[in-house]
């Protein structure tokens, strides 16, 4: 994919965010990206008129939102942050209208997903109107679905995409220290500069078996990188992850275990100030958009909205590979971690640094030293990069396709039977699922890969 291509991709997912800072929803659905209470949906109606469906939420309160379509078939999703439906909701769709039925479910525990099945191809378009005291109505979330010339299908490609071509998503992998910096040093002399070297070589040849997924090495050598360095490389790179490799060091050999951090509050302000104050002399600061041409107040608005939305999707990666490393050993603290790393910082890329284990630890440090459970590491930290790719691959890249191609678990099915009736191999449900065994749940999601791969 060409570079301009990929930068639009980036402008696009910040000017969402702008969008929803600065239209009818803005100042009040922000605050709520962190907040404890759900919005409640209270009910939903559908009207039509012309080419034009409308369709309104009312909810108990503001919340962020974001809308997208899907094809073949046609849809709109709506995803509700921090929000849940009324048990006696009526979800119904209106038979003069481009909406087919209507259906909704939770999606990471605490958001809710609402898809519109559609009749045809419609262009959607949200906002949210705050309460009006002259009737009463309180905060309602507005979807309108445009039919019509300016809304038809894009004509599909033999591989599926809208005429762009489909780009892989970039992770950056960096292994820590390097160099004259050696990192910390186990009792048996194990150098941590090497052991995650090993782990990052071996993560990059897992990931480079997974269809749409483009690796990156922030050092591939003993090599010292200052810290700046490092994320300068993964922005050269247009990551769209990144993920920091180390293992931990404590003056009690006791302390053992996995964890994984992300960026502080702490940390993303004082970044935000030092990305201010030398914003004069970048012209791609944050997501493809420049703030040299913005005054103080909005270049400080829109790189708050950027590290907010970048330190939630690093939350969602730690926790997905939080959850594998329990699978290869003892998790240090059953919660992911904050501090204010210098490799975390980059204010548009979603960033984790991930401590294997603790090399002062004598047991740890044992593994450590062995091709077998590195190997195991690296496993299970591609399986955390993939389980969070399935719910989060940025648009036009090679995944985001892929996830449409999913499958819900009915009685009765098993791992065969599904793999003969998409005519794909096992193995490749098991890589794109991050399963390790073939055992399946009732109303579990798989991923379909393509038959080609």
């Amino acid at each position: 994919m060409s570079t301009s291509t990929h930068d639009e991709n980036r402008r696009l997912f910040l000017r969402r965010l702008i969008a929803m800072s600065v239209g009818a929803s803005a100042s009040i659905a922000a605050p709520r990206l962190f907040a404890g209470d759900s919005v409640t949906v209270k009910s939903v109606r559908l009207s039509a008129s012309g080419s034009t469906t409308r369709v309104v939420f009312d909810l108990s309160d503001a919340s962020e939102h974001s809308v997208f379509s899907l094809h073949e078939p046609e849809r709109v999703v709506l995803d509700i942050k921090n929000a849940l439906v009324r048990d006696d909701l009526d979800l119904f769709a209106l038979p003069t209208s481009v909406v087919r039925q209507i259906r909704h479910a939770q999606r990471n525990l605490t958001d809710l997903r609402v898809v519109l099945d559609l009749n045809s191809a419609a262009k959607p378009r949200s906002f949210l109107l705050k309460p009006d005291p002259a009737t009463g109505a309180g905060y309602r979330l507005v979807v309108d679905l445009e039919t019509g010339a300016g809304a038809e299908k894009p004509v599909l490609t033999a591989n599926g995409s809208n005429g762009a071509e489909l780009r892989d998503v970039v992770v950056a992998i960096d292994a820590g220290h390097g160099g004259r910096d050696p990192g910390a040093v186990g009792k048996r002399g194990t150098r941590e500069k090497d052991v995650v070297l090993a782990v990052a070589r071996k993560l990059e040849a897992e990931l480079k078996k997974q269809k749409g997924i483009k690796p990156v090495l922030i050092r591939n050598g003993d090599e010292y990188l200052a810290l700046r360095e490092r994320i300068r490389k993964a922005r050269l790179a247009k990551a769209d992850l990144f993920v920091s490799i180390h293992a931990d060091a404590s003056p009690d050999k006791r302390v053992s275990g996995s964890s994984v951090y992300v960026l502080s509050q702490n940390g993303a302000s004082s970044e935000a100030a030092r990305w201010l104050a030398e914003r004069e002399n970048a012209a791609d600061l944050v997501g493809g958009v420049s703030l040299d041409d913005k005054d103080e107040l909005l270049a400080s608005v829109l790189l708050d909205l950027s590290q907010s939305a970048t330190i939630e999707a690093s939350m969602d990666l730690a926790g997905d590979v939080l959850a594998e490393l329990d699978n290869v050993g003892q998790i240090r603290r059953n919660r992911i971690e904050q501090a204010g790393f210098a490799v975390l910082k980059s204010p548009d890329i979603p960033s984790v640094l991930v401590e294997t284990a603790f090399i002062s630890n004598p047991d740890e440090e044992r593994k450590l030293r062995t091709s077998a459970h590195q190997q195991k590491l690296a496993e299970a930290l591609r399986n955390g990069i993939t389980r969070y790719f399935r719910d989060n691959a940025p648009p036009g890249t090679i995944i985001a396709q892929m996830r449409e191609n999913r499958y819900v678990i009915r009685n009765g099915d098993t791992l065969s039977h599904i793999a003969d009736r998409f005519r794909v191999s096992i193995g490749d449900l098991r890589s794109a699922n991050g399963l390790h065994n073939d055992r399946l749940q009732v109303g579990q999601v798989l991923m379909i890969p393509s038959s080609d791969t």
